[in-house]
Formats: C-alpha cells, sequence, structure tokens
C-alpha cells in the first residue's frame, strides 16, 4: 500500500485535479484487486454453450440436454422459435391442449427454479424426416427430476420436435414439440 500512496502524492503536487481523479483510480484498483469472494465465482458463460451447436439437429439436442443439466433458461431461449407451440395430451379431459413461446419459458423457467436437479437422457431416434430447412425428429428420453431428496419423478417417453431454420446456414430452432411421455 505504501507504493500506491506515494505515487498518489506525487500526482497531487503536479496537478490537483489530476491528483484527486488519480487517486480514487488507484484506490479502487488497490483495493479491489484484493478482494475475492469465494462465495461469489465468476460467470463461466462457456459451460453449457460450449457443448453444444445449434446449427446440426444432433446440437440442437445437445443445447436442450444442457440447459436442462445447467437449468439455463439463456441457453434453452435461443432454441425456441417465436412461433412455438407445446402440445400435450390432457388425459383427465381427453383432449389435445396447447401453449406457445411465452408459457413455454415460464414453464421451463418455474421447472428450472424448483428443481434441484435435472438429468435427461436422450434416447433413440424412433424416426425423422427432413428437408434443408425443416425437421421432425422423433426422439426417446429419460427425464430425472430431483425436486429435493425425498422427491424425484421419473419421466420417459418421445419428443415429437419439429425443427425450422430459415436458410441452411441458420441455426435451428424448434418450432412445435408434441410431448409423448408418461407423465
Amino acid at each position: 500500500m505504501e507504493p500506491v500512496q506515494g505515487k498518489i502524492q506525487q500526482l497531487t503536487r503536479r496537478r490537483p485535479a489530476l491528483g484527486a481523479l488519480a487517486c480514487a483510480a488507484l484506490l479502487a484498483l488497490a483495493g479491489g484487486a484484493g478482494c475475492v469472494n469465494p462465495f461469489a465465482p465468476g460467470r463461466d458463460d462457456g459451460t453449457a454453450v460450449s457443448a453444444c451447436d445449434p446449427h446440426t439437429v444432433d446440437g440442437i439436442f445437445q443445447c436442450f440436454q444442457a440447459a436442462y443439466t445447467f437449468r439455463d433458461t439463456l441457453v434453452y431461449g435461443p432454441l425456441v422459435d417465436a412461433q412455438f407451440i407445446f402440445v400435450y395430451r390432457d388425459y383427465d379431459l381427453g383432449i389435445d391442449q396447447t401453449w406457445g413461446r411465452d408459457e413455454e419459458m415460464r414453464s421451463t423457467y418455474g421447472l428450472f427454479q424448483s428443481t434441484q436437479k435435472l438429468d435427461l437422457i436422450w434416447n433413440n431416434i424412433i424416426s425423422t424426416s427432413a428437408e434443408s430447412t425443416t425437421v421432425n425428429v422423433v426422439r426417446g428420453f429419460n427425464l430425472t427430476v430431483v425436486y429435493n431428496p425425498g422427491q424425484i419423478d421419473q419421466v420417459s417417453g418421445y419428443a415429437n420436435l419439429t425443427l425450422q431454420r430459415q436458410t441452411p446456414a441458420d441455426p435451428w430452432k424448434i418450432v412445435r414439440w408434441r410431448d409423448e411421455s408418461n407423465f
């Protein structure tokens, strides 16, 4: 700290206004340089995102899995198209129910916030049909949802996903998801 004080004194003698500014800057720099909070580590932007590439069909499934593993809507959100439709069967009413992107993001955020762990495993692709800008994939999955150690749900079934992109150079986006699970 003595070398910093010496520098501040030299600067304030030469130009008082500059010295005050330099003093504040050097104190902020000196004070902040030694402060490390082990309970607030730096943000790791690369972990979930580096594991996937939504420009490939396999990559979008990897991104989906990373979003669930890290419970990260910042990874999940870009995968979901603005025109997204989620379809599920309401067996109590005997009809299909749907919701759009906004409800999907709220629902996914709620899931991510209310769980301690999500473990999504993608299984075999059952069927696929593809064009350059549209793909339909039906794929098996197993999802373990851990709310707390005493409450764990197992969900399995099929995700029937329609993926689209504007051009072959663009990333894939999920435009339709028909849930065919046992939940």
